[in-house]
């Protein structure tokens, strides 16, 4: 029998929630399995995986084959790097400490990546905002002045013609002093 570590997936539609499991080749890929050795969600940024190490290296050892999916997990987890160190230890390389003071400095190295990428994004992200904020500033501020242009045009409007309205009642009493006067010097020559 040929036996498989890969993922059997779960969740809803447009939201896949995997188990990375050991089954048989032949099975399907949701049908049964031997034995669930962890969960992967990549919905979350960056993706989550839970993972039982030691039976997932196990599985390793005794010759199951991954995915390639899978594949990249294990070895992101750190199964192949400790796969390769046991093999070291057998050739007498080194001893089981110093295969453990190798996995532990391998693992504190990919932490303070992980931490390094995770700093850089959220450095990334407030950058972002502060840039929209500025650009929503510069908008907001164009718009208030195109508003204050309006209004100043519109004021401008409204005492042209409070002047236009003046003058031309300035003009209608001129007129009708202008009349009213020929009549009154018209009036007494007539006696």
């Amino acid at each position: 029998m040929a036996t498989k570590i890969r993922l059997q997936r779960g969740g809803r539609k447009g939201y896949a929630f995997y188990k990375i499991v050991i089954a048989d080749s032949r099975a399907p890929r949701d049908g049964k399995f031997t034995e669930k050795i962890g969960t992967y969600n990549p919905n979350t940024n960056p993706a989550t995986v839970d993972l039982n190490f030691e039976r997932a290296l196990y599985w390793v050892e005794v010759g199951a084959q991954p995915t390639d999916t899978v594949r990249n997990i294990l070895s992101d987890k750190g199964v192949y790097l400790m796969k390769h160190l046991k093999g070291g230890v057998k050739k007498g390389a080194f001893d089981e400490a110093e295969m453990q003071k190798r996995f532990d400095a391998w693992m504190e190295q990919k932490e303070q990546s992980n931490k390094k990428v995770a700093d850089d994004e959220a450095t990334k992200k407030v950058e972002n905002m502060k840039q929209r904020l500025e650009q929503e500033k510069a908008v907001n501020k164009a718009i208030a002045e195109k508003v204050a242009e309006k209004k100043a045009a519109a004021k401008a409007a409204e005492e042209e013609a409070a002047a236009a309205k003046a003058a031309e009642e300035a003009a209608a009493k001129a007129a009708e002093e202008a009349a009213e006067a020929p009549a009154a010097e018209e009036a007494p020559a007539e006696a």
